[in-house]
C-alpha cells in the first residue's frame, strides 16, 4: 500500500534533517548521554553557536528533546527510535 501523502512528506522530512553530518555527529554524541550546549560542542569540535543552530532544526523535527536545569538545557533523543534509526544507518554502511 503506497504512503499518505503526507505521511511521505513528514518520513522525508526526518531523512533530510538526518542527512547532514554535523546533525548526525551531534547525535553520536546524545547517544552516549544527556549533554549541554556546551559538551555537545566539545565533543564534536563545533563551536557553541553552531551546535546550537543544528539543535534548533533537529528539536523542530522532535528528533531531540531539551530539559531545563536551571539555567542549562541539556539535550537527550526524542526517543528509542530515533537511536535505532541512527544505529541502523550506522550497521549498514559499516557492514557495506
Amino acid at each position: 500500500m503506497p504512503l499518505d501523502e503526507r505521511i511521505a512528506i513528514h518520513l522525508a522530512d526526518l531523512f533530510d534533517a538526518l542527512s547532514d553530518p554535523t546533525r548526525l555527529s551531534i547525535l553520536s554524541a546524545l547517544i552516549e548521554r544527556e549533554m549541554n550546549v556546551g559538551e555537545i560542542a566539545a565533543a564534536i569540535g563545533l563551536s557553541e553557536s553552531a551546535v546550537s543552530h543544528q539543535l534548533r532544526g533537529l528539536r523542530q523535527m522532535r528528533i531531540v528533546r531539551p530539559r531545563k536545569e536551571g539555567r542549562q538545557v541539556f539535550y537527550c533523543l526524542e526517543d528509542e527510535h530515533v537511536a535505532q534509526l541512527f544505529q541502523m544507518g550506522l550497521e549498514h554502511i559499516t557492514q557495506g
